[in-house]
């Protein structure tokens, strides 16, 4: 069963390559770390912050097209750890039926962030278990 989690923290660091951002257990108190690059960490932080600019950036651009399409965006879960690899499913539904598309974390969670309210994001418990320890 996933874990439903909240985005808890972005530190973008200026001289590292990998920005870093925590996600942390709705009610409960594990947290976990993910590195992700610098675009997509000030993506996140846009998103969190409501920051909107002139013209739609590319998540926001995503979620555009799919509202358009008549798709509407459910939630985000991150499914798999991988050789130190995260594995993400932006789900949307269409038609009634909910479909899962395959994207990295990051931009799974910058999507999240673009919407209003920000989408649910869920973890699966073998990969909250992995990344702890």
């Amino acid at each position: 069963m996933p874990v439903q989690m909240q985005l808890s923290r972005i530190i973008i660091s200026e001289i590292n390559e990998q920005q870093v951002i925590y996600l942390k257990e709705v009610d409960g108190e594990r947290q976990f770390p993910i590195l992700i690059g610098i675009f997509e960490a000030q993506s996140i932080k846009s998103g969190a912050q409501r920051m909107r600019s002139p013209r739609p950036r590319t998540h926001e651009l995503l979620v555009n097209a799919i509202e358009q399409l008549g798709g509407t965006l459910d939630s985000v879960v991150i499914s798999d750890l991988k050789e130190h690899i995260y594995y993400a499913k932006l789900r949307v539904r269409v038609d009634g039926e909910l479909v899962e598309i395959d994207s990295r974390p990051s931009d799974a969670i910058a999507v999240a962030m673009a919407t209003d309210p920000p989408l649910p994001i869920y973890v699966a418990e073998e990969v909250l278990e992995e990344a702890g320890s």
